[in-house]
């Protein structure tokens, strides 16, 4: 097992326990990770680390379904890299980016639209390429997608 791991299962161990003994009593406990006094439900004084995955293009859509930082990396122009519902995911948020210099990505979702933030209007794809939207964060608000780029 990786140091990673071990150190994930370690946190999530930490945070269960935590969970289990504050709500037993309290229902709107506050856990803190190296804070005796948390602030917020959970309050991290420190680093935080996030999954992170490279997804390379291929000859369908490539399903966006893993990690938090997600780099994709197209193989052809207007490559299709697609969301998950964002039915199935309130409150899900992705940090997207475009590694290929030259290569234009498209981003859609499977349901739902893409909207930018501040705007009423949607669109069904958005695409990432040098100078324009390279990196993104994308959040599900339940039934489509806001992005901030």
């Amino acid at each position: 097992m990786s140091k990673r791991t071990l150190k994930m299962n370690r946190l999530i161990t930490i945070l269960i326990l935590g969970l289990v003994c504050f709500n037993v009593d309290f229902g709107l406990a506050q856990v803190g990770i190296n804070t005796t006094t948390p602030l917020s439900t959970l309050d991290i004084n420190g680093n935080l680390s996030v999954k992170n995955v490279t997804l390379t293009g291929s000859s369908s859509a490539t399903l966006i379904s893993d990690g938090v930082y997600i780099s994709v990396a197209p193989q052809a122009t207007d490559q299709e890299f697609r969301l998950p519902s964002p039915v199935s995911f309130p409150g899900r948020i992705y940090i997207i980016r475009n590694i290929q210099n030259s290569i234009t990505a498209k981003l859609t979702t499977t349901v739902g639209l893409l909207f930018p933030k501040g705007s009423t209007t949607g669109s069904t794809e958005i695409f990432m390429y040098e100078g324009s939207k390279r990196s993104i964060i994308a959040i599900s608000d339940g039934l489509n997608w806001t992005y901030f780029d």
